[in-house]
C-alpha cells in the first residue's frame, strides 16, 4: 500500500513539476523570445499585446553615420549606429530603445540630440534589431551591454561626457547600467521605466490574460533562470538606482497603463543620485511624454543634462 501511494505521489509530483515548467516556459517564450517562425529578427509575440503595432519607425537623422559593432560579455555580436554632429565635440548620448523595438525607434530622439550638438549612438539591444541574441532580459544583461558601449566610446574619445537616455525597457536598461559606474557617463534620463520587470509583467498578466501572479509568474521567473541565466526579477532598476553615482532625470506620464505611474515615485525616492529631478507629464500614456509636447520634453531634458556635459 505504501509503495503504491509512493508511486502515485511521485507521479503527481512529476506532473506538477512538468506543468510548472510548461507554464513558465510558455510565458518566457511569449514575452522574451524572438518569434523565429517567419523572421529571426521578429520581436517576442507579446509585443503585439504590449507595444503599439501601428507605430512606424522614424526616418534616420540626416547626419553622417557609421555602423559600430561590439562583442558582449557573453559573446553576442551587437550593433549600433553612430551619428556625427556638425561640429566635433566631447558630448555624447547613448539612446536606448524600448521593449519589442529596435534602434530605429530612437531616431527621432537622436535627431534632437544631434541638432543640439551631441554625438549620438543608437544601439540595437541584444535580441533586438540586427543584434544577436535569442532572449530579452528586460535590462538585466542589456544594462551591461550599454556600459560596454560607453566604454567603447571612452576608448575612442577619452574626454567624452556621456548621457544615457532610455525609454520604457530602455529606461530600465540605463538605470541598471548607471549602477555599474560606466566609463565617462555623467547623467541619466529615464523615461517611463519600471521598478522591476517581475512587477511590470505581473501587472500586465492580470490585465491582458486575467491571470494571477501565482503560479504563472513564479513559474516564469524560475524557467527564465534556466533559459537565460537570470531571473526576470533580476531586472531590478529599483535596486540599481540606490547604487547610481550620476545625476538622474525621472520622467513618467500619469496616464501610463503599461508601467504603473506609481513606479515613478518609488524610483525617485529610492535613488541615491547626487542630483535628481522628477517630471510628471500630465495626460501622457506609456512612452508618450515626448510625443505629448516635444518642445517641452527636450527643453527639460537639455536643461537637465547640459550642465554635466559643458
Amino acid at each position: 500500500m505504501r509503495k503504491k501511494f509512493s508511486v502515485i505521489l511521485s507521479a503527481l509530483m512529476i506532473l506538477t513539476v512538468g506543468a510548472f515548467y510548461f507554464v513558465g516556459s510558455y510565458f518566457v517564450d511569449f514575452a522574451l523570445k524572438r518569434d523565429n517562425s517567419t523572421d529571426p529578427k521578429t520581436p517576442p509575440p507579446a509585443t503585439l499585446n504590449i507595444a503599439d503595432p501601428n507605430l512606424k519607425a522614424p526616418a534616420p537623422p540626416d547626419f553622417n553615420s557609421t555602423i559600430w559593432t561590439l562583442e558582449s560579455f557573453d559573446g553576442l555580436q551587437l550593433h549600433a549606429t553612430y551619428f556625427e554632429p556638425e561640429e566635433k565635440n566631447h558630448r555624447w548620448a547613448i539612446l536606448v530603445h524600448g521593449y519589442g523595438r529596435d534602434q530605429r525607434f530612437a531616431f527621432d530622439y537622436a535627431e534632437e540630440y544631434l541638432k543640439h550638438g551631441y554625438n549620438v549612438l543608437t544601439p540595437d539591444l541584444r535580441a533586438s534589431g540586427t543584434s544577436d541574441g535569442e532572449y530579452l532580459t528586460m535590462g538585466a544583461y542589456e544594462g551591461r551591454d550599454v556600459a560596454d558601449w560607453a566604454k567603447k566610446i571612452s576608448e575612442r574619445d577619452p574626454q567624452a561626457k556621456i548621457i544615457l537616455h532610455g525609454v520604457s525597457m530602455g529606461a530600465a536598461t540605463v538605470m541598471i547600467s548607471s549602477a555599474l559606474d560606466p566609463a565617462n557617463v555623467v547623467a541619466v534620463v529615464e523615461d517611463c521605466g519600471y521598478t522591476n520587470a517581475y512587477d511590470m509583467f505581473t501587472a500586465q498578466l492580470e490585465k491582458i490574460f486575467g491571470l494571477p501572479e501565482f503560479p504563472v509568474m513564479y513559474a516564469a521567473n524560475s524557467v527564465c533562470k534556466i533559459k537565460t541565466g537570470i531571473f526576470i526579477s533580476d531586472a531590478n532598476p529599483l535596486d540599481s538606482v540606490t547604487k547610481t553615482k550620476v545625476p538622474t532625470l525621472f520622467i513618467h506620464g500619469d496616464k501610463d497603463e503599461l508601467v504603473p505611474y506609481e513606479m515613478l515615485q518609488k524610483l525617485f525616492d529610492a535613488s541615491n543620485a547626487p542630483e535628481k529631478e522628477i517630471w510628471t507629464v500630465e495626460g501622457a500614456g506609456h512612452a508618450d511624454a515626448k510625443p505629448k509636447d516635444p518642445s517641452e520634453y527636450f527643453r527639460r531634458v537639455f536643461n537637465f543634462i547640459d550642465k554635466y556635459t559643458s
